[in-house]
């Protein structure tokens, strides 16, 4: 069998369709397909039905991606493990994160840690905070930083998370130190798009103290809803981990019954892999790093503490 065939196999799977994988797998979707086709003609069966225009996997496909994935993970784990074992450390670390940690955390301090490791390359790879834990599953980085757990993933707590609002002073809030989210049910609000994971925490708060709060934008950029917020446009709600301007806003944590709204950040890597020695040189150091540094911490500082989740060490 061929381990390239297989991985296309897996990639159209993943992404719904040749014409998708192609882009991903660098080929011309006719050579995606006659790699499919010698696969089903190796195995002996039929990987995928087509439905109209919609491409799905028949049960026997369905099982053979499960196992493949399965034994790309060994292939990859085998490869990393050789190139560990000849050239210590030294190598390519693919690193996933929302572009809010990859802004305020991993870009800040990878820059220092290449300069101390320069045979370490990082890539970053980004995605929504409430979709990279799949990157990870799915072996297209080596670690993520996210607020989800898995039991499949080894971990390690970074930094505390908390969901702000943030007014502009005059604002009638702009005098609270913090703000309940059952004050917020006819307050005009600036809210992140549901894939950011801090969003959900937040519907689910305003869920359980009962209040839909009128909307004013769901919007990708966190920038973007602060500076309306400062212009007096209404309260965004955002993450900790965004970059807050130092002049014309004021961020103040939302709490619900008067507790915190938030997650532990963590670094966190599949413990089925092989995990080579610089990439825990990297979970070390940033460790190090975020107990002395972590985006907003002398805001974070002033909060209620947030309790600590039980992770898979």
């Amino acid at each position: 069998m061929n381990l390239r065939q297989l991985r296309t196999l897996i990639t159209i799977a993943d992404a719904g369709g040749f014409a998708r994988a192609a882009g991903r797998l660098h080929l011309s979707q006719p050579a995606a397909s006659r790699q499919i086709q010698a696969l089903e003609a190796e195995l002996g069966v039929l990987l995928f039905d087509r439905i109209g225009r919609r491409l799905q996997l028949t049960a026997e496909g369905e099982d053979i991606v499960r196992r493949g994935r399965r034994l790309l993970q060994e292939a990859d784990s085998l490869r990393d493990r050789a190139a560990a074992l000849k050239s210590g450390l030294t190598g390519t670390l693919r690193v996933g994160g929302s572009p809010q940690n990859i802004e305020t955390v991993l870009a800040p301090f990878a820059s220092r840690f290449r300069g101390r490791h320069p045979g370490i390359e990082v890539h970053f790879v980004e995605d929504g905070g409430a979709r990279i834990n799949a990157r990870l599953e799915h072996g297209d980085v080596q670690m993520v930083l996210t607020t989800v757990g898995n039991e499949m993933f080894s971990a390690r707590l970074l930094f505390p998370g908390y969901v702000l609002a943030v007014v502009a002073p005059s604002h009638p809030l702009g005098r609270r130190s913090s703000i309940e989210v059952a004050d917020l049910a006819d307050v005009r609000l600036l809210l992140l798009q549901r894939s950011f994971a801090s969003r959900g925490w937040f519907d689910a708060a305003c869920h359980n103290a009962d209040v839909n709060p009128p909307i004013v934008l769901e919007s990708g950029a966190p920038a973007t809803l602060m500076a309306l917020a400062s212009n007096g446009d209404g309260v965004a709600i955002v993450p900790s981990n965004v970059s807050i301007p130092r002049d014309g806003v004021k961020a103040m944590p939302v709490t619900y019954r008067g507790r915190p709204i938030g997650r532990w950040m963590f670094i966190a890597w599949d413990s089925r892999r092989f995990f080579p020695p610089f990439a825990q040189q990297f979970v070390d150091e940033l460790m190090a790093h975020t107990r002395r540094d972590y985006p907003n911490h002398e805001l974070s500082k002033r909060m209620p503490p947030l309790r600590r989740p039980k992770i898979r060490a």
